[in-house]
């Protein structure tokens, strides 16, 4: 399993086609679950990835754990942010357990890699304290550049996986109605429902036009009103509202 994860390690640099996308979304997510959450929580995340999420949550929450499988992954944060003053934890999300509970759960783009998704989304709800809130990431196959793909007959299936979903192991894609049924399949109730940059047009497209981070941002901003939309999601979930 291992290696499986470490074989993904390529598309977790600055030279993957889809950076640009990368760069963005894994900028923003974050800075808006801190706008939602207080400094003084503790927070459970799974998967560093890039990098750049746990880097920043490290950074504002009181106490911060990060799990992650993949020994490349981690020891390439480790160069990047040697001064980061994250936990971390290595191992398989389905194996880990704790009698820590945690204000915050994180799950940044993690759901579309694991082989079973609702066993995850089951396990670490119980790893919330009261009151606590999980917030799910994920791509959004249903998004306005795929929607135009797709009437414009160069994608003949919205939700299937990508060359860019494929480099990074994805699993599944998802749209607003999956994730939402996932999470209320698994004892989860809903509370809020965001998009992530709402991305107009493919990647190579958007990148010829050297937008502004300005614009960029905009596109951000506007996304959280229209997640069926955009290029990603954003759920926030409760076990009691």
């Amino acid at each position: 399993m291992n290696n499986k994860l470490d074989g993904h390690i390529e598309s977790y640099g600055e030279q993957f086609d889809f950076a640009f996308d990368n760069q963005i979304m894994l900028n923003w997510y974050p800075e808006r679950i801190m706008r939602l959450c207080t400094s003084g929580q503790s927070l459970l995340e799974l998967g560093i990835g890039h990098g750049y999420t746990t880097n920043r949550f490290s950074r504002y929450f009181k106490r911060h754990v990060v799990i992650d499988g993949s020994t490349l992954v981690i020891e390439q944060f480790r160069q990047r942010y040697p001064k980061c003053p994250v936990s971390i934890v290595q191992g398989y999300f389905e194996q880990f357990e704790t009698d820590e509970r945690f204000d915050v759960v994180v799950m940044g783009f993690v759901l579309e890699h694991v082989e079973n998704s609702r066993e995850i989304l089951e396990k670490y709800k119980k790893f919330l304290a009261p009151g606590g809130r999980c917030f799910v990431a994920v791509p959004n196959g249903e998004s306005l550049h795929r929607r135009i793909g797709h009437a414009a007959g160069l994608l003949d299936d919205m939700m299937s996986l990508g060359q860019g979903d494929l480099a990074l192991g994805h699993a599944r894609t998802y749209s607003v109605q999956r994730l939402n049924q996932e999470l209320e399949a698994a004892g989860f109730q809903v509370a809020r429902k965001e998009g992530v940059f709402l991305k107009p047009l493919t990647t190579a497209q958007l990148q010829l036009l050297t937008l502004s981070p300005e614009i960029i941002s905009g596109m951000c901003e506007v996304a959280i009103d229209y997640p069926e939309l955009s290029a990603a999601l954003l759920f926030e979930a409760k076990v009691d509202l």
